[in-house]
């Protein structure tokens, strides 16, 4: 399969406490600013954020099931993290190819996720090795 430089691809999930607290007890990340209602009412957020590579996971599945698609390995992933990512978003990861490497199976794609009200989460750049299927 050829890529070009502008393809793209998205894949959207609603963030739910269910998800956080599975994300939670996967990873040992069990910040309480994720996890404790009251805790979380005195950041600056006000309430409970989701863990920031929640999001940035949905990226991963973008890249593993839309674009390129199936047998992508990663090869490196820049992030910011622009906003916080609340419970009940609905976070769309977005994938853009923005380079494609002539001498190897080797893309660079920008990588930017928003939540339903169209506020940028987290950006950054992802580059990708393509496998034989």
């Amino acid at each position: 399969m050829s890529f070009q430089v502008g393809d793209a691809a998205t894949r959207s999930k609603t963030i739910t406490d269910e998800d956080i607290r599975a994300f939670a007890e996967l990873t040992g990340d069990r910040n309480p600013v994720h996890l404790d209602d009251e805790y979380a009412a005195g950041t600056r957020f006000g309430r409970r954020i989701a863990h920031g590579m929640l999001a940035a996971s949905l990226i991963s599945a973008t890249l593993a099931n839309e674009l390129p698609g199936r047998g992508t390995v990663y090869l490196s992933q820049s992030l910011r993290f622009v906003a916080p990512v609340l419970p009940g978003d609905t976070v769309t990861a977005r994938v853009e190819v923005k380079k494609v490497r002539g001498d190897k199976p080797i893309l660079t794609l920008e990588t930017v996720c928003t939540n339903q009200r169209g506020e940028k989460l987290l950006e950054g750049e992802a580059v990708v090795m393509l496998t034989a299927v």
